[in-house]
């Protein structure tokens, strides 16, 4: 099978009813920033070296796999879901990592160590896909657990940023106004 097509070569895309739309439409915008926090996952999962993290890194690229399969699904009672517990398991991992953190007293910049700051492209880029989705979730109909599954992922990534610091031995860089 070939990767190209040359169907897109006017500037237009298909969604999986076949509509075809501009690639600069809404939904092919957000699940194109989708695609592209997978890809920021994948560089930080590249640089951690913990294996519970690279595990749960992995399982996060599959939702957002399956997260950026129903943004391009446009036909009714779509196929493609996450699981039920994704926003919750993001939220036990956060509380586990957070038990051996030190208590925040100040904002903190991104930086340190590379895979800290990898953690921290991953929440900006998570925001602005959360951003787009709840922009595409003010013109068409979409499953809500989609916003508040990118809303926890992005609040996991501060807190992976923190734990991977202290897991690295590198003193997190505080904001001084």
């Amino acid at each position: 099978m070939k990767i190209y097509t040359k169907t897109g070569d006017r500037g237009e895309t298909g969604l999986y009813s076949g509509t075809r739309v501009a690639k600069y439409h809404p939904r092919v915008e957000t699940y194109g920033t989708i695609d592209e926090l997978n890809a920021c996952i994948g560089l930080l999962r590249d640089h951690v070296t913990d294996q519970a993290v690279r595990a749960e890194l992995l399982t996060q690229q599959q939702h957002l796999f399956a997260l950026g399969a129903a943004l391009a699904d446009d036909r009714p009672g779509q196929a493609y879901q996450l699981p039920p517990d994704a926003s919750s398991a993001l939220e036990n991992a956060m509380d586990a990592m957070d038990a051996h953190l030190p208590r925040m007293t100040h904002f903190i910049l991104p930086g340190g160590a590379p895979v800290v700051s990898y953690a921290h492209l991953c929440r900006t880029v998570c925001r602005r896909a959360e951003r787009r989705t709840v922009e595409l979730a003010e013109a068409v109909e979409l499953d809500s657990s989609l916003v508040i599954y990118l809303n926890r992922l992005s609040d996991y990534f501060f807190v992976l940023s923190r734990h991977l610091a202290r897991l690295a031995g590198v003193e997190e860089i505080k904001w001084i106004s």
